[in-house]
């Protein structure tokens, strides 16, 4: 398997305490994509707050994070490879730190929206940099398990931050949740001072390269977060898709023409790049689809609260990064396709487990599939990544990482919005009157179970077999594109 060329600075023998500059990078990540889902265990208490935002504020309190974080990934990327890896990480977190507090200090909506608009700014520059970093500080050999334990910790950040928000906001306000990420990051960012020195490559700034390709990010993912609740044949949804590929495709001949591009169009030839991105995307297309709807099952189903739902996640997590730390071993045993062949048929399994489970199904089995689920993504995204961080230059590391957690962001929102479309669309028909003046399945459920027993089972049953069909639209889409990432990612065989 292809490993990327170590930068001249690197150490051949690796960093002196590389295990600590490891888990400080871990610990980065974690804490960056935790945020994604924990702030969703804080709409209620924000809505029954004294802001009183709107259902339309609510949802750009979740959203504004993710889009500012997956739009500015790849710029991030590559001012990181220009500023210095090590710097950009440590202005990452400030700017993380700085976003928090201004969320939990706001006295209202715009305050708090502009909160977190800085937090996904600084997420942005903190992503892309602790993976090109780890591979700095571990020698060539032993980069394959780094990445593998990177991607381990990447993948749980979300059921982290259920379990670190869900325990928060058992006592606190929704202003605790941000308030308690201002220490926590201030000790990040003193461990980061173990980290190695980058070196720099000083490639002129492309800031209409970066226009474009953020205002393209940017109406893509309107798109695909408001498509659900506006419909996705409207005229603003229509508009936005056909603004985004525009836009994309202004980028790409820009950057095709440009004497310094900040992404050259010509990496995309590399297959093994292609299959990187493809299989990151659509490997983080199921799992964020089975993170939506699982809380929603596990909450409103089997009438868990949102710490013990978060805690009912564990199987997936801890058998993601158990998996996760072997693959590597097993890829350089058995090649990168038959390990990620078998780790896509798990995660695709598991969906159509899923996707037969109701309010009967006990939780033990639950668990089992929950368990395939995380096996599967540990096989998988280790050498997905190691594909992609081994198709660009060493110098350009920065780049890498920020197309790896790209693909990261824009599957992880392609999931929530296609499995949230399918569902809420087959449980409104499955039950119209409920479904009547109500925009997700989440709020058809709550209203339900507001409306007596009889109401609610019927409500439930609906909602079962809505997510069922939801789980195996996802499946279905993951096996397809699993067709092309095999086919591209022609990695030698094992020697």
């Amino acid at each position: 398997m292809q490993t990327p060329a170590a930068p001249p600075s690197a150490e051949p023998t690796g960093h002196p305490r590389r295990g600590l500059v490891l888990t400080t990078m871990c610990a980065a990540v974690i804490l960056v994509v935790a945020m994604v889902s924990a702030v969703n265990l804080a709409v209620p208490k924000l809505a029954d707050s004294d802001l009183n935002p709107s259902p339309t504020q609510l949802l750009w309190f979740v959203d504004a994070y993710v889009i500012v974080f997956a739009c500015l990934l790849i710029p991030a990327g590559v001012l990181a490879d220009r500023w210095g890896r090590k710097r950009a990480l440590l202005c990452g977190l400030g700017v993380f730190a700085a976003g928090c507090l201004i969320c939990a200090l706001a006295t209202g909506i715009p305050m708090l929206l502009a909160g977190r608009i800085v937090t996904g700014a600084g997420a942005a520059l903190v992503m892309p940099t602790t993976l090109s970093l780890a591979l700095i500080a571990f020698p060539p050999a032993e980069r394959p398990q780094a990445i593998a334990t990177w991607t381990g910790a990447a993948g749980i950040g979300g059921v982290v931050g259920y379990l670190v928000g869900g325990a928060l906001l058992q006592t606190l306000p929704w202003q605790g949740l941000f308030a308690a990420m201002v220490p926590v990051t201030a000790i990040v960012m003193y461990a980061v001072r173990y980290a190695p020195a980058a070196p720099r490559n000083p490639v002129p700034l492309d800031p209409v390269g970066t226009g474009l390709l953020v205002l393209g990010f940017v109406a893509l993912l309107y798109g695909i977060i408001e498509g659900p609740a506006a419909g996705w044949t409207s005229a603003p949804i229509v508009s936005a898709f056909v603004l985004g590929l525009l836009v994309l495709a202004a980028f790409a001949l820009q950057q095709a023409r440009s004497r310094h591009p900040m992404l050259e169009p010509q990496l995309f030839r590399t297959p093994r790049l292609r299959a990187g991105a493809l299989g990151v995307t659509t490997a983080f297309f199921a799992m964020f689809a089975l993170f939506f709807t699982n809380a929603q099952y596990l909450q409103y189903i089997k009438g868990m609260t949102p710490l013990t739902a978060g805690v009912a996640f564990l199987p997936l997590a801890v058998s993601m990064m158990l998996v996760s730390r072997r693959a590597s071993r097993l890829t350089a045993r058995f090649g990168a396709r038959p390990v990620m062949a078998v780790g896509i048929l798990l995660i695709a399994a598991s969906l159509l487990c899923v996707s037969w489970s109701d309010s009967r199904t006990p939780y033990a089995l639950y668990a089992v599939y929950l368990v395939a689920a995380g096996g599967g993504m540990g096989l998988t995204l280790p050498p997905l990544t190691m594909g992609i961080m081994g198709s660009v230059p060493a110098h350009r590391a920065g780049l890498g990482s920020g197309l790896n957690s790209a693909a990261r962001e824009i599957g992880s929102a392609l999931g929530v919005a296609v499995i949230g479309t399918v569902t809420t669309a087959r449980f409104a028909a499955a039950d119209p009157a409920a479904g009547a003046g109500h925009h997700s399945a989440a709020d058809i459920l709550a209203a339900a179970a507001r409306l007596g027993a009889g109401e609610h089972a019927r409500a439930v049953t609906a909602f079962t077999d809505a997510a069922g069909t939801g789980y195996r639209v996802v499946a279905a889409t993951l096996v397809v594109a699993a067709v092309f990432v095999l086919r591209w990612h022609r990695a030698p065989e094992p020697g």
